[in-house]
């Protein structure tokens, strides 16, 4: 049976935190968002999770494939699920394990090789728990180093090679990170020329790609005032302010440094107001992540910039509190599953 819809990857995530229920979740309110999706994962674990989500009614049911293409076909109103490999006995809701990080894992490589071989248009991953992977004795922090690895093995070159970027998506902001998961100290020690103009690259490249123009980058300071011509900090006189210059040398629609606690609400969309920015450079982690989160957590989407996959993720994390009771939302997944189809299409 020919479908035009290209099959899009869902990984399974850590089973004992919320990725399961609100995949379940997805699937069951949006169908037609859905429709081509398919789950890398677990059966019993999915199955326990529609089972948890349907309460007293009857559970959708989980069908099991064997390719990405068989799930095209897979009947309406219910999981299509790719299993890979033995899985684990049902891990406990809520707790760091490493059965656990050892199957999100499993499944995380699955789908990105497939995902890199073109078997399926791109990749959403529910989320993962970083000690859980330790635990599983993953020798990658977290999605974005693995998926960084397994890339730059398929691509024959060392890692370094393949830079990446956080993106964080919502309807009024976006955001890219120079440095991700860092220390405050070791984060500010990573504002280099080569690392800003590098961000300020692979932004321009994959925002030209999905807008169809030149993006407009506002790039934020690093210190307070964007460092107040020097009183507070060098850092944007020294090394920001020249790599947005080298970045307007190569025909980049960008400006900055801003005060960074004024440049997000300059860049921010609303009804009949586009923002000044279509997107702004944050310098660090929080300082990029902060605004994203307050505007809308619950519809943010994290798109990894600089791999040759679409690869999109909700905002937020594992949630073992809320673990198996039913409760989690899943706006921000289905976010994720409709950028991922756009950056796809």
């Amino acid at each position: 049976m020919s479908n035009p819809i290209q099959p899009l990857a869902i990984t399974l995530g850590d089973a004992a935190g919320i990725g399961p229920e609100i995949i379940v979740k997805a699937f069951r309110d949006s169908p037609e968002l859905t429709r081509g999706c398919f789950v890398v994962g677990g059966l019993a674990h999915l199955r326990r999770a529609a089972a948890v989500v349907a309460g007293s009614a009857v559970p959708m049911p989980v069908a099991l494939v064997e390719s990405a293409q068989e799930a095209l076909d897979a009947p309406p109103r219910c999981i299509p699920l790719l299993q890979v490999g033995q899985e684990p006995s049902l891990v406990h809701w809520g707790q760091v394990q490493a059965a656990a990080g050892e199957l999100a894992a499993r499944c995380l490589v699955w789908a990105a090789r497939a995902t890199l071989r073109g078997e399926v248009a791109g990749l959403v991953t529910a989320p993962l728990h970083k000690e859980a992977l330790a635990a599983a004795g993953v020798p990658y922090p977290g999605h974005t180093e693995l998926l960084q690895a397994e890339a730059a093995a398929y691509l024959g070159r060392q890692v370094s090679q393949v830079p990446v970027r956080m993106m964080l998506v919502s309807a009024q902001l976006r955001t890219v990170l120079v440095s991700i998961h860092l220390s405050l100290r070791a984060a500010i020690e990573a504002v280099t020329f080569e690392n800003v103009l590098q961000t300020l690259r692979i932004t321009h490249s994959a925002l030209s790609a999905s807008l169809g123009r030149a993006p407009r980058i506002g790039v934020a300071g690093l210190n307070p005032h964007a460092g107040e011509g020097g009183l507070f900090g060098r850092e944007e006189i020294e090394v920001i302010a020249p790599a947005v210059r080298a970045a307007l040398a190569e025909g980049m629609n960008v400006s900055g440094p801003y005060a960074p606690d004024t440049v997000f609400m300059r860049s921010r969309a609303l009804p009949g107001n586009p923002g000044e920015f279509d997107v702004v450079v944050a310098m660090y982690h929080d300082q990029g992540l902060i605004p994203v989160k307050y505007l809308g957590i619950d519809k943010g989407v994290n798109v990894t910039l600089g791999l040759p996959l679409v690869r999109t993720s909700p905002d937020h994390g594992t949630a073992f509190d809320l673990a198996g009771t039913g409760q989690a939302d899943a706006a921000s997944l289905l976010e994720a599953i409709r950028v991922a189809r756009q950056l796809g299409s």
